[in-house]
């Protein structure tokens, strides 16, 4: 009985999802809200209307220094280059959820390996480090190579250019939630496309980027700066937009 029962249930669900198809189509169909109109860039790496540009090539009225004095990295021929032992950049303003493009160059003559070889980093919300580093035919830790989520996401591939060239970091990040005690709601997530390839996939941070130890998250604001590190080499950076989501 309860066999026969289950197949009249199982044969009623068919039946009632062939009526819903065989009916009226506008039913599945709604027109608000309509989503805003953006105007895309020229090519992918172009700004789209509403993006908020933080680096055009030209000054850099979107930034200030890391120490609290002026910026002492230089601007030519469109980019901006680290002074090495100047300090670090951030933005002005501060961002949670986003949608980020930058361009990054490693220095054509190569000097050092490892670590030390083209090293600066993109730091969301000035606590989650995106690694920059020179990383064509130049091994080190695989947590701590282009394209990863430094001393803890492992990319997917190396996407890197030789060095001396343009390379492009497009990337989707998902702000950590915090509850008003300070613990955790929800992970950071980052998407990264290094160069048009995916290389790290929706994955979830552990916590803020830390060089001794292991990660760890601390409650801090809804949105955060970005920052650029100084890591003593003169790596340059130009095209720098953003999205705020």
């Amino acid at each position: 009985m309860k066999k026969t029962a289950g197949l009249l249930v199982a044969f009623s669900c068919i039946l009632a999802a062939q009526a819903q198809r065989q009916g009226d189509p506008k039913l599945s169909e709604y027109y608000e809200p309509v989503p805003p109109v953006v105007t895309p860039g020229k090519t992918s790496a172009d700004a789209p209307s509403d993006a908020i540009v933080l680096f055009s090539g030209k000054d850099f009225s979107s930034w200030k220094a890391d120490r609290g004095t002026d910026i002492k990295w230089t601007i030519a021929d469109g980019a901006m280059t680290v002074t090495g032992g100047t300090g670090g950049i951030t933005t002005k303003e501060g961002f949670g959820d986003c949608q980020l493009h930058i361009e990054w160059r490693t220095p054509a003559v190569v000097k050092g390996d490892g670590q030390g070889r083209g090293n600066s980093g993109i730091f969301l919300m000035g606590k989650y480090e995106l690694q920059v580093l020179d990383n064509y035919n130049n091994k080190t830790y695989v947590n701590g190579q282009a394209g990863s989520i430094y001393k803890q996401l492992v990319p997917l591939v190396n996407a890197c250019r030789p060095p001396g060239e343009w390379q492009t970091y497009d990337v989707i990040f998902t702000a950590p939630r915090f509850y008003e005690n300070g613990i955790l709601k929800s992970p950071a997530r980052v998407t990264v496309f290094q160069n048009g390839i995916l290389v790290q996939n929706n994955r979830e941070l552990w916590g803020g980027t830390e060089y001794i130890g292991s990660p760890e998250y601390k409650k801090h604001g809804d949105k955060e700066p970005i920052s650029l590190q100084d890591h003593g080499n003169p790596v340059s950076y130009r095209n720098i937009w953003i999205r705020p989501m």
